[in-house]
């Protein structure tokens, strides 16, 4: 077995994989470079097994995403549609020479839009927040939420990642809240690591509104679960079917993100507080998850436990998600656990079932149980 990957060779995240396949005494797998692929070189042929890493974290390559002339200033929230078409337009390009892809193109092109990832688990039955119909700024936005009786919800841009654009906003009467990570300058918006508060409705009415030609997705602000003076949520990642490494974030604020510094909870606590019953059912509900994308060796399920603990529900899937540094299983990390998953066969036997099970989502199998996974 010989890998190749496509990433940004100096990151952290193909390092980490080329250190996985090297201890399992594969060769060291060929790296092609985003910048090439999105300059013209050729595609990885037919026969060759390739994983595709997050294009982000270079400046170069987000330019050449965007098709701009000038990178984009540190933490600037630009083009974020636009670098969504990009990323089609390259895996299309890296799947042209007929190669195996670790990460089906289709499946990250529907992870990495959220309107797409939201009504593909809905309509496979997975528990997710109930979303608002498309919204065209801060007007159709405040008409939409009282429409619904919602007084709370996260406003995210449709392409985003890692909380980049997200807001979550809380109106009642006379008052506006945004809590979110953009800041805003005069020249422009920009993530940053520090969340901030803002009050001013004309403020608020503004980010969305230069948000939003990007294309917006907005869900119900769900209340999580909590343990001591913080609600928490959870990053799983499911290897071909199987939840197997699981990171719970912390927060004293609606973002749990971990880069936003937040802090990494006790899973065996949450575990405790869930009880047996309640976990196996968020695993379940994983699992449903990633049968969603039944040719994506791995998915990152953000899965979040309600107020009770009786309830949880999946707030995103993402394509690249499986950067837990240090979360190990069986002594294997996220990364190792992907090869393991390719050399012990786990990956072949899960895309055949898949592949058996290929009807639509819900209907029921010669056993009368429930179907869950999507078709593609």
């Amino acid at each position: 077995m010989r890998l190749t990957v496509v990433g940004n060779p100096d990151n952290r995240r193909v390092g980490l994989f080329t250190r996985a396949v090297l201890a399992a005494g594969l060769p060291r797998p060929a790296v092609l470079p985003w910048v090439d692929v999105l300059t013209g070189a050729a595609p990885p042929p037919a026969g060759a097994l390739v994983r595709v890493d997050s294009p982000g974290e270079d400046p170069q390559v987000d330019r050449l995403l965007r098709r701009a002339a000038n990178p984009a200033r540190h933490g600037e929230l630009v083009g974020l549609a636009d670098t969504y078409a990009g990323l089609v337009d390259g895996l299309g390009r890296v799947a042209a020479g007929g190669a195996e892809l670790l990460n089906d193109p289709a499946d990250v092109a529907a992870l990495c839009d959220k309107r797409r990832c939201h009504a593909r688990l809905s309509a496979a039955g997975v528990p997710v927040p109930g979303a608002l119909p498309p919204v065209g700024g801060y007007a159709q936005l405040r008409a939409a939420m009282a429409e619904a009786s919602w007084a709370r919800v996260f406003v995210k841009p449709a392409h985003g990642s890692s909380a980049a654009g997200v807001i979550a906003l809380a109106v009642g009467p006379g008052r506006v809240r945004a809590v979110t990570p953009i800041e805003v300058a005069p020249d422009g918006m920009f993530n940053s690591l520090k969340v901030r508060q803002y009050d001013d409705e004309a403020t608020v009415a503004a980010i969305v509104d230069r948000l939003a030609p990007e294309g917006l997705h907005v869900e119900r602000w769900l209340p999580k679960a909590g343990l001591g003076d913080r609600v928490v949520d959870l990053r799983v990642v499911v290897i071909a079917g199987r939840p197997t490494h699981a990171v719970v974030r912390a927060a004293r604020g609606p973002m749990t993100n971990l880069h936003l510094g937040n802090a990494r909870g006790d899973l065996a606590e949450l575990r405790d507080a869930a009880g047996p019953a309640a976990w196996a059912a968020a695993m379940e509900t994983c699992e449903r998850a990633a049968a969603c994308f039944p040719r994506s060796l791995h998915v990152g399920v953000d899965l979040m436990f309600l107020l009770g603990w009786r309830r949880h529900a999946v707030a995103e899937v993402n394509a690249f998600g499986d950067l837990l540094p240090g979360v190990l299983t069986d002594g294997r990390d996220t990364y190792a656990e992907q090869v393991h998953a390719l050399t012990s066969g786990r990956w072949d036997d899960w895309r055949a079932a898949g592949a058996r099970a290929g009807r639509p989502a819900g209907q029921p199998d010669r056993t009368g149980r429930e179907v869950v996974a999507c078709g593609a």
